[in-house]
């Protein structure tokens, strides 16, 4: 056990948020996704499985220790969904409003389509799969710097 530090970031979990540098981007999925698969991809090869938390309280968790870039006009990514793309789901909603209170600033995702995500989640360093299965739940959150 660690003081301050949330119980859902487990000891694997830092390791891969710590390992990452700036310019990085972490993968964060929901259930549905094929994180096996992206996962061997990446730059770590790792999957971190977060069976049972929802989105919003896995990003609340890894977003009291991850700085997110503040360089790249889109450090967030969402993918778009394949029968509506201007749709906002719920789940990125409630991801992106716990992402903007940790940064402390107004956050614009930047849209992917499906097939464009997988191979920009493929170039990712590491993947966080969580246990909701809210379809669009899929994120690249870029790593930024402590100044």
């Amino acid at each position: 056990m660690l003081k301050s530090i949330d119980p859902i970031l487990t000891p694997d979990l830092l390791w891969l948020l710590a390992s990452m540098g700036h310019g990085d981007d972490l993968v964060f999925v929901d259930a549905n996704h094929p994180a096996t698969r992206i996962a061997q991809s990446t730059h770590s090869q790792r999957l971190i499985q977060l069976p049972g938390i929802s989105m919003e309280t896995a990003i609340r968790a890894i977003m009291s220790v991850y700085p997110l870039d503040d360089f790249d006009p889109d450090p967030v990514r969402v993918m778009m969904p394949v029968d509506d793309p201007e749709r906002v789901p719920d789940v990125q909603r409630a991801v992106l409003a716990e992402i903007e209170r940790a940064a402390g600033r107004s956050v614009t995702p930047g849209k992917l389509a499906r097939p464009d995500f997988y191979r920009a989640a493929a170039a990712g360093f590491g993947v966080v799969q969580v246990g909701d299965s809210r379809g669009y739940g899929c994120f690249l959150i870029r790593k930024g710097v402590i100044s």
